[in-house]
């Protein structure tokens, strides 16, 4: 199966796409370059937006606009004029040392919103990164520590298992946990997938209707899919070393869009489209991404 570039996007880091159905459009962030783009799958049309902080990861708000986990916190976000994402800050993260953002992250079935911390400098692997909750109070609850790169973030279709990576090179694993739907706690995490002898390491996710989890294989090139216990299922091949998040979209979900990284100081010559927009048809379909409730 042969991967189509949507887009020579050349993104830095190109995550989180999410397919709004509304307007049948892709959007998805560069975490360096602070933006958000939108393409539209009817015309091509491609725009972005800036925002005062690198964004890790977005979710669309039930009442309009987008929740961004950024640097500083959570904010409500609006497209404005002039190129500009426009918003304010709803909560803030108490990170355990400086030099930390958010990065993956996304709502659960019922729209309650979580996402996770890393320190910037990978370098050092330590693990005071953390997945936090987005409490009704407003508040950023911690309800996962000890992470070093949280990754892979994803639910089942009946939302009673919760799926989280650490892409980390010392780390290499996925995690499940059961997930009570009704007050968003978790509890029995076990080990779901051990990435260290696979191709890759374990970065965003997605899962499909049948409850298969898709995880992009970062520096091999690959999507892995494996079923709900654990095992591999197969793996996709796209024209890049370092896919970073994959999603469905487009009209009947069953196009997974992934999005990649374009490294600095890097000899790029048998990747010429890193940090594109890529696509594949696998076969199957996706779910729709839930809203944030306010």
């Amino acid at each position: 199966m042969n991967a189509e570039l949507v887009l020579d996007a050349r993104n830095a880091v190109g995550e989180s796409p999410v397919w709004l159905p509304s307007e049948q459009a892709l959007y998805w962030v560069d975490i360096p370059a602070r933006k958000l783009y939108r393409w539209q799958a009817a015309s091509g049309r491609v725009d972005h937006w800036t925002a005062p902080e690198m964004i890790g990861c977005i979710a669309p708000r039930a009442d309009g606009g987008w929740l961004c986990a950024m640097e500083s916190g959570l904010f409500q976000m609006q497209t404005g004029e002039g190129g500009l994402l426009e918003g304010t800050r709803v909560a803030t993260v108490a990170h355990s040392r400086r030099g930390m953002r958010f990065n993956d992250g996304r709502c659960d079935r019922q729209g309650r919103f979580r996402a996770g911390t890393m320190l910037m400098d990978m370098a050092p692997g330590l693990p005071v990164g953390a997945l936090y909750s987005y409490e009704s109070s407003g508040e950023l609850k911690p309800i996962v520590s000890g992470l070093v790169v949280p990754n892979g973030l994803a639910f089942s279709p009946d939302g009673r298992t919760m799926y989280l990576s650490d892409s980390h090179p010392q780390v290499q694993r996925i995690w499940a946990f059961n997930y009570d739907t009704e007050t968003g706690a978790t509890s029995g995490r076990r080990l779901f997938v051990d990435m260290m002898p696979l191709p890759g390491r374990p970065d965003g996710a997605a899962v499909d209707e049948d409850g298969c989890y898709w995880i992009c294989g970062n520096d091999a090139g690959v999507i892995h899919r494996f079923t709900p216990a654990g095992k591999l299922d197969r793996s996709l091949r796209v024209p890049v070393r370092k896919p970073a998040m994959c999603a469905f979209g487009g009209p009947g979900l069953d196009t997974l869009y992934v999005t990649s990284i374009r490294p600095d100081n890097v000899d790029l010559s048998d990747q010429p489209l890193a940090g594109g927009l890529f696509a594949l048809r696998p076969g199957v379909r996706g779910l729709p991404e839930p809203a944030c409730i306010p």
